[in-house]
């Protein structure tokens, strides 16, 4: 697999939905935004490694 958002995207677009209200649980990202998953899993570990370091609480 290759990435095709750079991981400042990655880490910008978590921020924009986590700033706007939206929800950031995993399984709701996967089926909202799936190319950002695909991507965050690319340069992080886990969905919550991104979030963190995004500086986004998962809430």
């Amino acid at each position: 697999m290759q990435a095709d958002m750079t991981v400042e995207e990655v880490k910008a677009q978590i921020q924009y939905l986590g700033t706007n209200g939206q929800s950031l649980k995993k399984k709701k990202v996967k089926q909202t935004h799936p190319k950002l998953m695909k991507n965050a899993l690319y340069f992080f570990p886990s969905w919550d490694h991104a979030m963190a370091e995004s500086g986004v609480n998962n809430i």
